[in-house]
């Protein structure tokens, strides 16, 4: 199953943020509050299950297992994936300019 581009959840877009350096697991998570300056706190449970549908879809592959850590990597596919989400997300600031139109006003 191949990942069909639509909106994604923040914590696959923050995983995949993350990845653009190589991480396993634990660093990951510290990664993902790293990169979300603390706003992002992503569990265990949560992360790997992110991380194995992503797999499945193509937009990460495991690098490295070596038993106790699993590196994983962001593939091509997930980083265009990414890019069109930041661009998706890009958009939704920019058509929300109306809601700052009053804030000027005061």
């Amino acid at each position: 199953m191949a990942y069909n581009g639509g909106p994604m959840t923040e914590a696959m877009y923050y995983v995949l943020l993350a990845l653009m350096r190589p991480n396993h697991g634990y660093q990951l998570m510290q990664a993902i509050t790293e990169v979300s300056k603390g706003r992002v706190k992503m569990g265990p449970g949560t992360l790997y299950g992110v991380l194995s549908r992503m797999q499945k879809d193509g937009l990460i592959w495991l690098a490295e297992n070596d038993g106790r850590r699993k590196t994983y990597l962001i593939t091509r596919e997930g980083e265009q994936a990414l890019r069109i989400e930041y661009g998706r997300l890009k958009a939704l600031i920019k058509d929300s300019d109306i809601l700052e139109e009053g804030e000027n006003d005061e």
